[in-house]
């Protein structure tokens, strides 16, 4: 057994990976007139379908924006 350390090569593609994986949804949030910073939360399991639903029926701030 080696030892528990990962490499550089371990921890740029983990850190591409979360890049990858968060772009779209901060793009989709800011788009809809939400902070992208929500976007974090998609990388929390179970968290994220809770907020997945919870984005899905509150009413956006586009939304009441185009209302007015």
């Amino acid at each position: 057994m080696g030892s528990n350390t990962f490499s550089i090569w371990h921890w740029l593609i983990l850190f591409a990976f979360v890049a990858f994986a968060l772009f779209p949804f901060w793009r989709i949030l800011n788009k809809a007139g939400y902070s992208g910073a929500w976007s974090i939360l998609t990388l929390i399991p179970g968290v994220n379908l809770i907020v997945l639903w919870v984005f899905a029926l509150v009413e956006w701030p586009v939304e009441r924006k185009s209302r007015s």
